[in-house]
């Protein structure tokens, strides 16, 4: 086994920094939606999702950014484009939502779609003892859970 310089296991850390790109892929379509639905939502709940919108594509914002970061950590380089994005992502892409249920829905089905790479991602980082990677996760985790949570109440469904 090959360490890199940040003591874990080359050929895992390269895996991981693979899968984290597929997560950056789709936090940028995320993020993307977050950001159309924001510029297009009408109706009555307008003020108010309009705020949270813009709060949801400010924190996923901020995603992008660490795990990007992460993969340089783990020696490896960031996708970057749109048509590297386009091929990996699974989140689906919200296009001309103006409804508030729809966008609010798109959110609730991309979040989903997160928290299942993000799992898989923990699992992964558990077993080769990447605590960096499996904090990020964990963290990212637990604050979407939290953020499905609220978009059922708002939509009057259970998780």
């Amino acid at each position: 086994m090959t360490l890199n310089s940040i003591g874990l296991d080359s050929k895992i850390t390269k895996e991981l920094a693979q899968d984290l790109n597929g997560l950056l892929a789709n936090f940028q379509t995320y993020y993307q939606n977050l950001r159309g639905i924001h510029w297009n939502i009408k109706g009555k709940a307008f003020f108010n999702l309009h705020i949270k919108f813009e709060e949801l594509y400010t924190d996923a914002n901020m995603k992008v950014d660490e795990i990007a970061e992460r993969i340089l950590t783990l020696g490896e380089t960031p996708l970057h484009t749109f048509a590297d994005y386009s091929e990996l992502a699974k989140v689906p892409v919200g296009k001309n939502i103006s409804e508030d249920t729809k966008a609010v829905q798109l959110i609730v089905d991309s979040l989903s779609e997160l928290l299942q790479i993000e799992r898989a991602i923990l699992q992964k980082a558990g077993d080769a003892n990447d605590e960096g990677t499996n904090s990020m996760m964990s963290d990212f985790i637990a604050e979407q859970e939290k953020t499905v949570w609220m978009m059922k109440a708002w939509l009057n469904e259970t998780v």
